[in-house]
């Protein structure tokens, strides 16, 4: 991309406003700064707009499908719109449903509950610990971390063609990794699996908050995400797709809405007819505001262009990667290089340093959060980190099992409503805590390394 083209993006797309970009948070060593959150890749702050369409809706508030009165019509016409909104989003297929969940990790356990009998699951240990862990009472097939998006669909390729050809399978894979913000070959991995008779779901919870997804154009049977990375409140998911399995398997919750019909028989038992809709995984009241803010979200990131969100973002990508470049003790963490296509998510390790202490030390001296640990992706971290000694800090070490080594890392992430000084901010504080040290002692509680305030 030509300056021309990144500065024209960037004037067109400033900062998105979202909650909290003006809270202050106190110094370790006095006074308070602006807080920088670069923990995105975990929850990213809601968007003032969607904070705005709750706030406007919550005195309408009523419970859906069941009210003759007016504020449950009103609901209730909400809830499915949202509904529409996020069918939208994603380009679904005509006949894909939309069920509202929890989350990305409620979305996928819902699928795997409604997996045909004997349905072998086929799973990269590159995964979220969502997406790797909801399969354990099926058959399934675990793959060792690729070096390559090639190698990715190589690896799938002969794990299905091994497979028995007449039962059900599917493919589990991420859109973009939580911990590397490596973008996966989703459409070519897609035509693998469709290949080999299987099916395929992706996780997009990190790829939807930062580039569009197309359910048709990538051609995968489902697509699950989570409100809270899409810059919505905490509470809401979505899994979205392919319905006949989802009409086929039992109820994900048993009770109120799921049902269409429910009588007794003669000998004292109950009969039950489900809803054949998403309806039927939906039973009780469902988060009404959750999917309400979830739609908001998506028309926001929709109005705004993803084209001008995707380039302002690949600018702050550049600013940490190349304000560390000549800082040798900064390794960034990588499965495919490091010029493989990424989100605005960075992983690395400090030489010299414990991830949690330095990941203190940012936030206590710098007002800079971001996250240190495992990433709830132990596997791919334990590939990527397993063959490199780490040097100890004075505190903030998790602890190892038997034989193995402790070992975390640092995570830096960042999205549609961070502001470049934020991420500049960042970056002089590495260098600055590289060269010269911590200005502060810190001490190992409760399991996190805080500052010591004992002295």
């Amino acid at each position: 991309m030509s300056v021309s083209t990144l500065a024209a993006a960037q004037s067109v797309c400033a900062p998105l406003p979202v909650l909290g970009r003006d809270v202050t948070v106190p110094l370790v060593t006095g006074g308070e700064v602006t807080y920088a959150a670069l923990d995105y890749a975990a929850s990213a702050p809601a968007l003032q707009r969607v904070w705005d369409d709750v706030a406007a809706y919550a005195p309408y508030y009523g419970s859906v499908h069941r009210g003759a009165g007016y504020l449950s019509q009103l609901s209730t016409d909400l809830f499915e719109n949202a509904r529409r909104t996020v069918a939208e989003f994603l380009d679904c297929r005509e006949d894909d449903q939309v069920v509202f969940t929890r989350s990305t990790t409620d979305s996928l356990n819902l699928l795997a509950a409604a997996l045909p009998a004997d349905c072998q699951v086929f799973v990269f240990e590159t995964e979220h610990h969502a997406s790797l862990l909801p399969w354990q009472d099926t058959r399934v097939t675990y793959l060792d971390a690729p070096r390559t998006p090639r190698q990715a669909v190589e690896t799938l390729e002969r794990a299905l063609a091994d497979r028995d050809p007449h039962g059900p399978a599917l493919v589990c894979v991420t859109g973009a990794s939580n911990v590397t913000g490596e973008l996966w070959p989703v459409r070519e991995l897609a035509a693998a699996a469709h290949a080999h008779g299987a099916r395929i779901v992706l996780d997009a919870a990190q790829l939807a908050p930062h580039h569009p997804v197309s359910v048709a154009d990538l051609d995968v049977d489902w697509v699950a995400l989570s409100g809270h990375k899409l810059y919505a409140p905490f509470g809401s998911g979505v899994l979205a797709g392919r319905a006949d399995w989802l009409r086929a398997a039992r109820p994900y919750l048993a009770g109120g809405g799921a049902s269409r019909n429910v009588s007794r028989r003669e000998d004292g038992g109950v009969d039950v007819e489900w809803h054949d809709s998403a309806a039927r995984h939906e039973a009780g009241s469902p988060n009404v505001i959750g999917a309400y803010a979830l739609a908001s979200a998506c028309r926001a990131l929709g109005e705004a262009g993803f084209d001008t969100l995707v380039a302002r973002e690949q600018h702050l990508v550049r600013t940490v990667r190349d304000g560390l470049a000549d800082v040798p003790q900064v390794r960034f963490l990588s499965l495919f290089g490091d010029d493989a296509p990424r989100v605005g998510v960075l992983s690395f390790v400090v030489e010299g340093w414990n991830s949690s202490h330095f990941a203190a030390a940012l936030s206590a001296e710098y007002g800079i959060g971001v996250r240190d640990g495992l990433f709830c992706a132990h596997p791919l971290l334990r590939t990527l980190l397993g063959s490199d000694p780490q040097a100890q800090g004075e505190c903030g070490s998790p602890e190892a099992a038997p034989g193995e080594k402790s070992l975390n890392a640092i995570r830096v992430s960042f999205g549609a409503g961070t502001p470049d000084e934020h991420v500049e901010r960042f970056v002089r504080a590495v260098r600055e805590l590289v060269t010269d040290g911590a200005k502060w002692s810190y001490r190992t509680q409760d399991g996190r390394c805080v500052p010591d305030t004992s002295a």
